[in-house]
């Protein structure tokens, strides 16, 4: 047990580590001027022009929006003022703070809304809450905490959870799982089980999966995607109340089941609002995408599965940066792996709009303009997390420094530099008081064959197994450097219809595509686009899957770093056009099955990493010969 973090307390099930307090992990290099990218971009400059978070917000006293907008942009402007230690950021977010906390009545229920309680909210506002407390120890918000929950306890045998808690009872049950682990109070624990009780049931659901292909004609909560994103982690939170194999069990089978049947080169799954099958011109919707890397973050804190960091530093670093403008000022509702134009016209959704694929405010609907705000900043969180035996673990790998206490209490920071995902080396620069023993301990990717460490300059000293936690358990002196060094091997992954797609480390590579990006509609602080290509898209790959050989041209990390233009690595391959493959109801027409036949020229292709293409083709058919 860890003697400085936050444990499990009996008789919750163990976790594999300890979550580190909003703070501890502070970003650096391209990561932070990431997330200086975002605080200059919509969620720094939201309230000043989108009514739904602007000074008649429900929470914010007024009478505007009161349900899910405000409190899904705090939960991720908050970490995000808070990592960045901006103070102006921080006293913006302040305001919302306050305003909750002064909302409770005698009873416990806080929040602009009243009479039939709707408990989905609020449960966003109490994950804000965590996070808040976690950075600023705010004496007020336990107190708080405990109020609602005994309101809640007492509510929930006649106001049953509905519609949308029901699905995303999870977030709900995070948040009384934090608060019992601070105080113990046995009640919560009754809580925790009436809150599963009233919920869906989301290791069952994957474990006896039923939608197997494109949701067509019925449209159900359990199909929609966002539900499915907050479920991937259903059943790791019920494995921490129950203890039950088969939750623990469900991780697992949750993340092979929407591979299988709807999953993308990305490693996310599509959802153009409902499930939507393997093709790769179907969308995923902007909220899946940074409510499967908070799923991803919390499975990895509680079963310790290396696997789950490949996948959050897959969706992270391609699926996440691939559906912003590179200013993070313009959003899409829903992106393609194979996106090749950007406009208001009817595709092949299962219901979602015409506009659901351009850049801009609000396309299609407003939840992803308010939701998308956590996804950066609680990744740059969550890189590190305390060990059980009070060491570190960096479960993800991202330019950082962190700040905590190890064994015999002394508090050590460890530099990370690096320009991972992009190169191949993680340096570990450890500052400790005085001489002292305990773990370091990091993972080494699935796919990193041949990685290896050294200490201090020295020889690499042994080759890692890949899929691992590697421990380097030592005496840490002040100044020792560690680096691990994770070859970047050029891979290719066969997908729909036989195609196939490069991936090289965690980064998925796709074709860069020529891109005319035109004002068509919205406000001049923040316009919507279309983006339009103009080279062509329609290529087959002249590739051995087996072995397949590309140039990789590595380049220096620049200020701006998901954008066509700057793109700090590139792929070189051959390819043919593929004349007869062309746009079919303004999208890339249907994926033509490999291996295909061209007597086109070949041509030398450039593919840059998934998150820099706005325009791209990822799933390429396979040429013959």
């Amino acid at each position: 047990m860890n003697s400085f973090y936050v444990n499990n307390r009996p008789p919750l099930v163990p976790a594999a580590f300890c979550f580190l307090p909003l703070g501890a992990v502070k970003p650096r290099g391209w990561l932070k001027r990431q997330l200086r990218i975002q605080a200059e971009g919509q969620s720094g400059k939201l309230p000043e022009f989108w009514e739904s978070l602007g000074p008649n917000s429900g929470w914010r006293g007024g009478t505007g929006e009161s349900w899910e907008r405000g409190p899904y942009y705090l939960d991720g402007f908050v970490p995000l003022a808070h990592l960045l230690e901006d103070e102006d950021l921080k006293a913006k977010a302040q305001e919302w703070i306050e305003w909750t906390l002064k909302s409770q009545d005698a009873y416990g229920l806080f929040g602009p809304m009243r009479g039939n309680v709707d408990w989905w909210p609020l449960s966003v506002m109490l994950k804000v809450l965590t996070q808040y407390h976690e950075v600023t120890g705010d004496e007020r918000v336990i107190p708080f905490m405990e109020r609602f929950f005994r309101y809640m306890k007492n509510q929930l045998p006649v106001n049953h959870m509905h519609t949308w808690a029901v699905m995303r009872w999870t977030e709900m049950a995070l948040c009384i799982i934090w608060l019992y682990n601070r105080t113990g109070d046995p009640e919560l624990l009754e809580l925790a089980q009436m809150v599963r009780d009233q919920g869906y049931d989301w290791s069952w659901h994957f474990r006896e999966f039923a939608l197997t292909a494109k949701q067509t004609k019925r449209f159900r909560m359990i199909s929609h995607v966002v539900n499915n994103a907050m479920g991937v982690k259903g059943a790791a939170v019920q494995y921490v109340l129950t203890g039950w194999p088969e939750h623990r069990a469900g991780s697992d089978t949750t993340l092979a089941m929407l591979d299988e049947f709807h999953g993308c080169a990305t490693g996310i799954f599509t959802g153009d609002e409902h499930l939507a099958g393997k093709d790769p011109t179907q969308g995923t919707e902007l909220c899946a995408v940074v409510e499967y890397m908070f799923s991803l973050e919390n499975m990895i804190q509680i079963l310790g599965s290396p696997a789950y960091g490949d996948r959050l530093e897959m969706i992270a670093y391609n699926a996440l940066p691939g559906t912003f403008s590179a200013d993070m000022m313009a959003h899409q509702y829903d992106q393609q792996a194979n996106q090749v134009l950007c406009t208001i016209a009817p595709r092949h959704w299962t219901n979602n709009a015409p506009d659901s694929n351009i850049f801009g405010l609000e396309p299609q609907f407003g939840c992803c303009t308010a939701n998308f705000h956590q996804g950066w900043p609680k990744l740059a969180a969550n890189l590190w997390m305390a060990t059980p035996d009070e060491g570190l673990a960096m479960v993800a790998f991202a330019p950082c420094q962190v700040k905590a206490k190890v064994r015999g209490g002394v508090e050590v920071t460890i530099d990370v530099e690096t320009d991972y995902p992009f190169g191949e080396t993680v340096k570990f620069i450890v500052r400790t008081p005085k001489p002292v023993t305990f773990p370091l301990r990091y993972r080494v990717p699935g796919w990193a064959e041949g990685a290896c460490a050294k200490l201090n300059g020295g020889e690499c000293s042994c080759e890692l197994t890949p899929g691992t936690f590697q421990t380097a358990e030592r005496e840490w002196s002040d100044g020792d450097i560690l680096e691990v060094t994770l070859p970047m091997k050029v891979r290719a992954e066969r997908r729909f219809n036989g195609s196939v797609t490069l991936k090289r480390g965690p980064l998925v590579y796709s074709l860069k595509i020529g891109e005319r990006w035109e004002r068509i509609r919205g406000i001049d602080a923040c316009p919507d686009y279309a983006v339009y290509p103009t080279t062509p898209w329609n290529y087959g790959l002249l590739i051995d899957p087996e072995n397949p050989e590309a140039e990789v041209v590595v380049k220096s990390v620049g200020d701006v770093i998901y954008s066509p233009d700057t793109a700090p690595v590139e792929l070189r391959v051959k390819g043919r056009r593929i004349p007869e493959w062309q746009l079919v109801d303004e999208q890339a027409g249907p994926l033509p099955v490999s291996p295909v036949k061209s007597s086109e020229p070949v041509e030398e292709l450039t593919l840059i990493p998934y998150g820099c293409a706005k325009l791209r083709i990822t799933e390429f058919p396979l040429l013959e010969g």
